[in-house]
């Protein structure tokens, strides 16, 4: 039997060098701002009290008078007219006197009265009206 044929030697190969990366984008970036300052230390002043101003000098005023009230509203009256006198008492007649008593009225008898002639006391019933 013929004998296997070796193996071929193995060769190492190297992996290509990887293609070069492009380069990151480029970002701006401000400068950083400076440190602030720290705030000068704060101290409180109260102000100044004001400096009182002098009162006002005073004067007297005396209340003005009171307003006079005006008049009250006149009203015409016209004076009442004189009462009329009284008429002078006419003399009165002297008292009749009566020698005898008065004659009695007469005496009538309750005789009827005859009927008034042309007035009917009771009138007729009204004609019956046909109604249609």
């Amino acid at each position: 039997p013929p004998s296997p044929s070796p193996p071929p030697p193995y060769y190492y190969k190297s992996p290509p060098p990887p293609s070069p990366s492009p380069p990151p984008p480029y970002y701006y970036k401000s400068p950083p701002p400076p440190s602030p300052s720290p705030p000068p230390p704060y101290y409180y002043k109260s102000p100044p009290p004001p400096s009182p101003s002098p009162p006002p000098p005073y004067y007297y005023k005396s209340p003005p008078p009171p307003d006079p009230s005006p008049p009250p509203p006149y009203y015409y009256k016209s004076p009442p007219p004189p009462s009329p006198s009284p008429p002078p008492p006419s003399p009165s007649p002297p008292p009749p006197t009566y020698s005898s008593p008065p004659p009695p009225p007469p005496f009538y008898e309750n005789i009827p009265l005859p009927p008034v002639i042309g007035v009917s006391y009771a009138s007729p019933p009204p004609p019956v009206i046909p109604y249609y």
